[in-house]
């Protein structure tokens, strides 16, 4: 196979390096993910994950892994309350029967990425995630990469896959094109322990999502496995909106003043999240790659997930998309169908790029019209068709 004797290096170890490593290593590849946290403890998870039947959950099912997941998956979770500005709600699928249906292309179980990431590393070979390895820089050596981090080491790898998120500093070595802002910010937030910190917040959400809508602003929130609650308020700004708005993300009080200013319309109801969140608060500027981007295929080098496409999360294509790419760029490397690793990688990106144009036009889409005037007419429209 074209992987045999080769040394693969994986670069990031979120959802798609860690599924791509388990992947390759079913077919006996030689595989590290270079992973920069500390340990697998360094870093508080975000929000849950919805996986899909032909993505995410094709990627757990060729892994061995559905078992691990439906032990571990969130029951309920995908559960879901369209409210306006004033908390009333207009749509709600709580109390219809919740079936737990694997198998369903419909259906779209829950996990914690915390889970997640928890069941994939524990299937790992032993010592299969080197931590603690920021990665720096690159250079070619033999055929192969001579790569360098930030802990002094550097290692030999005969093919490198960036799987380094949205900011990955694999990127580079592959294609110039970078990726453009969306028009649309997201201030992130955590609630731990939701229940008390926020309870009339916790008694609506009822253990699964909120999305509410009102004068072209949303909030959107969905609650984690361990009773935490993870919550966004989500606008149009300027592409500047994050450097140059002067908040202090680490003052509850001051943030809380900028929602009052900037919500104006919206009941105090929501002000609990911004009174009880844990600090900072994260300001996420949602960016998107070129629908059309294309490079020219490397022989030793390809991306994964964001790193390739990152897009809004409007449509919960991200991870779904990453383990997608892992799945496929696995059966690629391990395909008896191609003469080199250079046609098996141009393969996987010809069919990777217009995949994620797709679903990236979609999520450009949907971010739109969750923005829109008429925001909560057009998605109570799409809950109640489907």
């Amino acid at each position: 196979m074209l992987q045999q004797n080769k040394q693969i290096a994986i670069i990031g170890g979120g959802p798609g390096g860690l599924t791509l490593a388990k992947l390759l290593q079913l077919q006996k590849a030689n595989v590290k993910v270079y992973e920069r946290d500390f340990d697998k403890n360094a870093r508080i998870q975000g929000s849950p994950l919805d996986l899909h039947d032909e993505s995410g959950l094709a990627a757990i099912r060729k892994a061995g892994l559905l078992t691990e997941f439906k032990n571990n998956f969130l029951p309920g979770a995908d559960k879901t309350r369209i409210t306006n500005e004033q908390a009333e709600i207009f749509f709600s699928d709580h109390e219809l029967n919740q079936n737990e249906n694997f198998g369903d292309e419909h259906f779209r179980p829950e996990i914690d990425r915390g889970a997640l990431r928890k069941i994939l590393l524990e299937s790992l070979e032993p010592e299969t995630v080197v931590w603690d390895s920021h990665f720096l820089s690159m250079e070619p050596q033999n055929d192969g990469w001579m790569l360098y981090f930030k802990n002094g080491n550097s290692v030999y790898a005969d093919l490198v896959i960036g799987s380094d998120g949205a900011n990955s500093k694999i990127r580079p070595y592959v294609t110039d094109i970078k990726a453009f802002y969306s028009g649309i910010t997201m201030l992130e937030g955590t609630i731990y322990e939701s229940a008390k910190a926020v309870p009339q917040i916790a008694s609506l959400v009822n253990g699964g999502k909120i999305m509410a809508f009102g004068d072209t602003k949303n909030i959107l929130m969905g609650q984690k496995g361990n009773g935490d609650l993870g919550f966004y308020a989500s606008f149009k700004a300027d592409k500047n909106w994050t450097s140059e708005n002067g908040l202090d993300y680490t003052d509850n009080k001051q943030i809380l003043n900028w929602f009052q200013n900037e919500y104006p319309e919206w009941s105090n109801i929501w002000h609990e999240l911004f009174e009880n969140a844990s600090i900072p608060f994260v300001p996420r500027p949602i960016n998107c790659m070129p629908l059309d981007q294309t490079w020219e295929t490397i022989p030793n080098l390809t991306l994964i997930g964001d790193a390739a496409h990152v897009m809004p999360p409007f449509a919960g294509e991200g991870a779904n998309m990453a383990m997608l790419d892992a799945l496929e760029l696995s059966e690629a490397l391990t395909s008896e169908s191609f003469a080199s690793l250079q046609e098996a990688i141009s393969s996987y990106e010809t069919k990777m790029l217009q995949r994620a144009s797709k679903a990236a036009q979609e999520s450009l889409e949907n971010g739109e019209k969750m923005h829109a005037k008429d925001a909560l007419k057009t998605m109570l429209e799409f809950f109640q068709q489907h």
